[in-house]
């Protein structure tokens, strides 16, 4: 009779604070549970003051933020408050902008060109002060760019900029270290509010021709933030995560 082993671990954020800018939903709460599950203490913040009690009450978060990620002036003050040093910050606030050429809203398109790029600079400039050593600022950024199509130019653009910054941010804030997280399609309540009544059909789609035969889900990309918080050899760098969407044709 064969005898089996099981090794033990220790959580690997075990006494580390990880802050979720936008950890009330989606891509956000499930590494907020994640990160807590691996033992870290966890501070949410977010826009919509029920979701994120709700959140907090789930997770047992060490404490909460109602303000807009994008305000400056909001985000400032939140770094500035904090009471004590953190370790990592991941941010998932914001959402694309999609729409053809000819029903484009210029000023929409306008602030979805700065408000991505401009929120990166905001944390790395206001919470790199507060981020002990080795830990990571971590930021989601999308995969658009690699597969032009009709409506997603802004997005596009948006996202091949993001590598870029990510990796001058990382130069610029270092010890503290700067990764993004490149995203295909992630199955998150956002991604229902933009395709509504076609999301089944996408989901069906994607179940069909990715080569890992499903759908990527909130907490595969949650698995990815966690190893790059606890892996202190990474920064600076983009991380896709699609699976292989890129691979297949649309």
């Amino acid at each position: 009779m064969t005898t089996r082993t099981v090794t033990q671990r220790d959580p690997e954020l075990l006494g580390k604070t990880v802050v979720v800018i936008g950890g009330s939903a989606g891509i956000g709460l499930e590494t907020a549970r994640r990160a807590r599950t691996e033992g870290a203490d966890v501070i949410l913040t977010g826009r919509d003051p029920d979701r994120l009690k709700n959140a907090a009450t789930e997770l047992g978060a060490l404490s909460t933020a109602t303000f807009d990620a994008n305000d400056s002036a909001a985000l400032q003050t939140f770094f500035e408050e904090l009471d004590s040093p953190i370790d990592h910050v991941m941010v998932t606030a914001g959402g694309p902008y999609y729409a053809p050429l000819a029903e484009m809203d210029f000023d929409e398109a306008r602030r979805a060109l700065q408000e991505h790029p401009m929120l990166m600079v905001g944390v790395a400039r206001y919470a790199a002060e507060k981020v002990r050593p080795g830990g990571t600022l971590l930021f989601m950024g999308g995969t658009g760019a690699r597969n032009p199509s009709v409506g997603i130019g802004i997005s596009s653009a948006t996202s091949a900029a993001l590598p870029a910054l990510t990796a001058s941010l990382a130069v610029e804030v270092a010890p503290v270290r700067v990764n993004l997280i490149a995203a295909g399609f992630v199955d998150t309540p956002l991604s229902a509010s933009l395709l509504g009544d076609h999301l089944d059909k996408r989901r069906a789609e994607l179940r069909a021709t990715l080569p890992i035969g499903r759908v990527v889900g909130a907490a595969d990309v949650a698995a990815l933030a966690v190893h790059i918080m606890t892996n202190t050899a990474l920064t600076g760098a983009t991380y896709d995560i699609d699976g292989g969407q890129q691979l297949v044709s649309r």
